[in-house]
């Protein structure tokens, strides 16, 4: 594979199901290198048969959202073919042109089709006055205002028999906010008060809207509709202590016919969004174990009508649960979760707690639960495919010849050669199995030994998996192709490996991490398979704050790639987005524990640093913000260490334009290819632009 493969393997995204189970639609995205821009079409397969066809053929427009109306006739989905905003576009499934429904200034950024009937609800207009239009099959015209709304509408969600719609729009507007912008008197006051959100009840025919919430003691953050209880989150209407207001969200149970409102929980965390089974007789959410931050999630469950709560699964499961769906009979509840480097579906029986393992499959999943049909739609990979949906049946989701595949979006991945995959595990410093993936160099010799990559996921609070290797962080094909062993290990505070493996970083950030990655490396070549004088090391995000650490523990290796990696997390704590788990995995706030915070950034140690540096970060990432990156560039320029230092335009903490993601892995591998293997030259902007053309 080279860096361009890497770019155009396409995204499917957006896979929806029928009512009726029988056709299944999806968007798949391309790359257009010229343009320098993806695109996004849609196509359509016969679940039974698994016959493909593409629907949409815009070349420099997109079309996404697919949805099916509830008689299964008609696909509706959004495009912005006309006029550069997206507008509704309608289809026969029986064949002709789509027509679109909409002419709403500022374009729609939703719709939902109504439960029963063929009613169209969107949600349309310039954002903080987007308003609920209305539009029905067999209309002349296109869809009308349902009722205008004084301060807008932020969402909206059906009720489950269709009979209303449920939307949360704040309290108040200020409508001279966008005039003064376009004074351009834009000075920006930090930290602005923000109305509370709250919700209304809107009839189907938008005559007439009640209001269901009000009040200051919290702003509706997401909520959604089962059989006439309406639940969801709240947070505190706090203008300064945002980071705090959202990890305390709490759940509420409004019964919709009544008014009656319960706060779920009262307890200092976040919970998710509770779901009420379809007989609208029990209400589930997720929290963190015993209500106390960053322990592991668990499924709590109740009656709607009251009582005690009861956690779910057992003290003897130590992973992630992740939102749970109810199965249609209300019995079980699915979900899908890390084990390893894998991931699965899972369920949980609702009345004992017990939970079962439904999947197997090598490699990785995400699933969702398609009630209708009672089958899971599922998007999988594994290292020798990209993502590619399917369906499984929810009785028989184990047994893979009884999945269906829906799309096979990139058939060209068959003529490449791959480097083999597999996880190993080493033992680390204190005994703790570690796992890793580890990616072989093509034409791969026994007893030979290579250079080796060590690439960092980022999070910490997160995991490489057994996928295929196909994003700017985790090119892997492209190493093997350049003879590299890759190796991406899971290392102290990853998910996947329980709640005490992920945890115990909490307050020593770096130093058992550090141990996990070094003891794979040793492990790597005490196996001879690593060359110990040609090692490299990168990362992004987290993955660049382990880089910053190691090249300030250790000259082991030749070249470091640094993507939006932290120096100095006292500068940080207030540079960033994110103040309330940095207070999590440092012990407290910089002003209580200086010398803690102090002690484990690396800028600290920079004088031990020699290892050439190359760094990366995007000029406007809200997250690890650009100063910290600065700081790293200027000490190694100050102490004599080779580094390079790239700033991407428009960029926040990734980076979205095609020919940023094409750089960022030239510039590293390059970095690499110099620095290890000692080839002359870094980075020839001549031979990147006209060698991809």
């Amino acid at each position: 594979m080279s860096f361009l493969d890497v770019l155009q393997v396409r995204a499917v995204s957006d896979g929806t199901l029928s009512r009726d189970g029988k056709w299944f639609a999806y968007a798949v995205s391309s790359l257009d290198w010229k343009a320098g821009k993806r695109f996004t079409d849609l196509h359509l397969t016969e679940a039974a048969t698994g016959v493909r066809r593409q629907l949409t053929f815009t070349a420099d427009k997109n079309e996404t959202d697919p949805a099916f109306s509830p008689d299964g006739q008609w696909l509706a989905f959004l495009s912005d073919r006309e006029g550069g905003v997206k507008q509704v576009f309608v289809m026969a499934l029986g064949g002709g042109e789509a027509r679109k429904v909409s002419d709403i200034s500022g374009g729609v950024s939703s719709f939902s089709w109504r439960p029963r009937g063929s009613a169209l609800a969107m949600l349309a207009g310039r954002a903080a006055e987007r308003q609920i239009h209305l539009w029905e099959v067999g209309a002349a015209g296109n869809a009308r205002l349902a009722r205008k709304h004084a301060t807008g509408v932020d969402a909206f969600r059906w009720a489950s028999d269709g009979s209303a719609l449920y939307f949360s729009a704040p309290d108040e507007l200020n409508a001279f906010e966008r005039r003064r912008m376009e004074l351009k008197f834009d000075v920006r006051i930090v930290d602005t008060p923000k109305p509370a959100v709250h919700l209304w009840q809107l009839r189907s025919d938008g005559t007439e809207a009640r209001r269901l919430t009000s009040g200051n003691e919290f702003s509706v953050t997401g909520f959604q509709e089962q059989g006439g209880w309406l639940s969801f989150t709240g947070a505190a209407v706090d203008r300064h202590n945002t980071d705090v207001a959202s990890q305390h969200a709490d759940a509420y149970l409004l019964h919709a016919a009544t008014g009656k409102l319960e706060r779920l929980m009262k307890n200092g965390v976040r919970e998710g969004l509770p779901a009420v089974s379809p007989d609208g007789k029990w209400v589930a959410l997720t929290a963190p174990e015993d209500f106390q931050y960053f322990r592991r999630q668990r499924v709590y469950l109740r009656a709607t009508a009251g009582g005690e709560w009861k956690k779910a699964p057992g003290p003897n499961w130590d992973h992630e649960v992740a939102q749970p769906e109810w199965s249609r009979d209300g019995a079980k509840l699915y979900f899908d979760t890390g084990v390893s480097t894998g991931r699965h579906v899972f369920a949980i029986d609702a009345a004992s707690g017990a939970i079962q393992q439904l999947t197997d499959r090598p490699g990785s999943l995400q699933a969702s639960y398609h009630r209708d049909s009672d089958q899971f739609i599922v998007s999988a990979t594994d290292p020798s495919r990209p993502n590619d949906y399917y369906l499984a049946p929810a009785s028989a989701a184990g047994q893979l010849n009884r999945w269906k595949r829906m799309s096979d979006a990139n058939p060209q991945i068959a003529q490449f050669a791959l480097g083999a995959t597999e996880t190993v595990r080493w033992k680390s410093t204190d005994g703790v199995m570690v796992e890793g993936v580890l990616v072989k160099p093509l034409g791969y010799v026994q007893g030979k030994k290579y250079p080796l990559i060590v690439q960092v996921h980022g999070g910490p609070a997160g995991a490489t998996v057994s996928s295929f290797a196909s994003t700017i962080g985790s090119y892997h094909h492209v190493f093997a192709a350049g003879g590299y062993v890759v190796l991406s290990p899971n290392y102290r505070g990853s998910t996947n490996y329980g709640e005490k493996f992920r945890a115990q970083i909490a307050g020593d950030y770096f130093r058992q991490g550090y141990e996990d990655i070094m003891a794979g490396v040793d492990h790597l070549i005490a196996q001879g398979l690593v060359d110990p004088d040609k090692m490299g090391y990168m990362g992004w995000s987290a993955g660049g704050h382990w880089s910053n650490w190691t090249l300030t523990h250790t000259d082991r290796f030749k070249a470091i790639s640094s993507g939006a990696g932290a120096m100095n997390w006292i500068s940080m704590y207030a540079q960033n987005d994110s103040q309330f788990n940095r207070e999590h995995y440092f012990s407290g706030k910089p002003y209580d524990n200086w010398e803690g915070w102090w002690g484990q950034s690396p800028l600290k140690y920079i004088k031990n640093a020699k290892t050439p540096t190359l760094i990366h970060v995007g000029h406007d990432d809200p997250r690890v913000p650009r100063p910290q990156s600065e700081e790293l560039h200027m000490a190694l320029k100050k102490l004599g260490v080779p580094t390079e230092f790239i700033v991407y335009p428009r960029m926040g903490h990734g980076l979205t334009e095609p020919r940023f993601q094409m750089v960022k892995m030239v510039a590293e591998y390059k970095w690499f290819e110099k620095w290890i293997k000692g080839k002359e030259g870094w980075l020839n902007w001549q031979e990147l632009v006209e060698g991809v053309k």
